[in-house]
């Protein structure tokens, strides 16, 4: 499956006057505990269920392991290591040996830093077949009507076979929920040309195909 990017421009900090731009991977969806577990289960010799069940204690074991002073290494993922701040209230230490001192009730983990394994972006580039994106994403909901939404939707669906609420929100640049709630109206709406395939987390918008009256 082609994976799509977009080029994005980034602030001139240099005051060069020419623009910078960077490849920015267009994100459609994200995958579930269960939707990996499923993947797992189907390409090794181990069920869904079983799998499911090592993904959930994975993060406890982490934590255990992390809230020991650790940092764990999982190979072929990377380097997980946690970090520590002062809470918000509390005001910070000095290195001067007669200011007050921080005690352990200060301080908290606040974030784990993961360093990523260079096996998992090697396997990662592998799996990635690159194409540029044939939309420019829009900045405001505001800048099209509902009906100049829904031709975006049927440009799109001329050369792709079905649109992602996902994708929706980056042609239209509509809120999630406001994305699929309009989807899901034109999908119910004789005359839109818009239908579904598939059910819950694998639901797509696709062309509706016309009736022939014989």
């Amino acid at each position: 499956m082609t994976t799509r990017y977009q080029m994005k421009e980034m602030p001139d900090l240099q005051g060069t006057g020419e623009p910078i731009t960077y490849p920015k991977m267009v994100m459609t969806g994200q995958t579930s505990t269960r939707e990996l577990a499923e993947y797992i289960a189907m390409t090794s010799g181990f069920s869904k269920g079983v799998t499911e069940g090592i993904i959930c204690e994975l993060g406890e074991a982490l934590a255990h392991e992390m809230g020991m002073g650790r940092s764990v290494k999982i190979e072929g993922l990377g380097v997980f290591t946690p970090a520590l701040s002062i809470y918000p209230d509390k005001e910070r230490e000095q290195p001067q040996e007669s200011t007050t001192k921080r005690n352990a009730r200060s301080i908290y983990v606040s974030g784990v830093n993961f360093r990523t394994d260079k096996a998992l972006i090697r396997e990662t580039n592998h799996w990635c077949e690159l194409e540029r994106a044939s939309w420019k994403p829009a900045h405001s909901s505001k800048k099209y009507t509902p009906e100049q939404r829904l031709a975006l939707a049927h440009q799109y669906l001329d050369k792709h076979a079905f649109l992602t609420v996902s994708i929706y929100r980056q042609l239209t640049g509509l809120v999630r929920s406001t994305a699929t709630v309009e989807l899901r109206k034109w999908a119910h709406t004789p005359g839109s040309g818009i239908d579904t395939s598939g059910i819950g987390s694998h639901k797509v918008y696709v062309k509706r195909k016309e009736s022939v009256i014989p």
